[in-house]
């Protein structure tokens, strides 16, 4: 794990064994984890920008380890908490005490369950036999948690994928997004995000997209399906596996230009130009 090197990946520095337990060395992150901020008091919380900044960064991270390393990386524990913030804010992907690796072309040997709740595929329970598949679940779970401001499963609340198809179904898909936004998001950014993020967290593994796919939609290198939540999604996901066989008609939705115009949500805000 210390040979991987990616700008969107925590650095190993070592680790130590002590009584059982594991230790690891990562580089230091002076923001902390994503799960600290995104809870916690800081006022103001993170703005929509530095959020898919962050969904991009972790997104391009676990690319590299399912498919551009020398070995396949199941990292098997995407969460907030997992999660680290340097001094801008970039999300970098730590916590490798869970991660397992395998040759490119074999089938993982993993069986044990491992995870949090919340953030574990179906499947997983069945078989407790993680792959990339199992991960973009995870992420997807991930995506909707940083795009919404909640949890996966709260204790007596409903959870976050069926309030996302719930405000889906209603025609309202933007309401799912965190409150504390204010209203101020590129409507266009915030359906994708939840749209993907509930793709991917779908419960159906063959549905869910790859980790390049996903990146391809993020970059508006492959147009998104015309989905809904009544409708065929497997139809929609499987009439090409490869999302690079689509072309897409717009430009990159998250283009790193220096500045981006905002436009509010249902409620009446202005438009903004805000610096990133």
């Amino acid at each position: 794990m210390g040979r991987l090197r990616h700008r969107n990946l925590v650095q190993l520095r070592g680790y130590c064994r002590r009584k059982g337990e594991l230790l690891l060395v990562y580089d230091y992150m002076p923001n902390g984890s994503l799960d600290k901020i995104l809870y916690g008091s800081m006022r103001p919380n993170l703005n929509w920008f530095q959020r898919i900044r962050i969904i991009r960064g972790v997104a391009c991270g676990l690319l590299y380890l399912h498919e551009e390393w020398e070995q396949v990386v199941l990292h098997r524990d995407i969460k907030p908490a997992n999660v680290l913030l340097d001094a801008n804010l970039n999300g970098k992907l730590g916590d490798f005490g869970l991660a397992r690796l395998y040759d490119h072309g074999s089938n993982p040997q993993t069986t044990n369950l491992v995870g949090t709740i919340g953030y574990l595929a179906p499947e997983l329970l069945r078989s407790g036999k993680a792959t990339t598949s199992s991960d973009v679940f995870s992420f997807g779970a991930f995506m909707l948690e940083v795009a919404c401001g909640r949890r996966p499963m709260e204790p007596g609340g409903i959870d976050l994928v069926d309030r996302v198809i719930e405000c889906w179904k209603k025609g309202s898909i933007l309401d799912a997004g965190d409150p504390r936004l204010e209203g101020i998001f590129s409507e266009e950014q915030m359906e994708l995000i939840l749209k993907l993020g509930f793709v991917c967290s779908h419960p159906n593994p063959a549905i869910r997209p790859s980790m390049r796919q996903v990146m391809q939609y993020l970059d508006g290198d492959a147009k998104f399906p015309d989905i809904s939540p009544d409708s065929n999604v497997m139809g929609a996901f499987t009439e090409s596996n490869e999302a690079s066989d689509t072309t897409a008609k717009d430009s990159s939705l998250f283009e790193s230009s220096s500045s981006q115009t905002v436009r509010s949500s249902s409620r009446n805000f202005p438009k903004l130009r805000i610096q990133v």
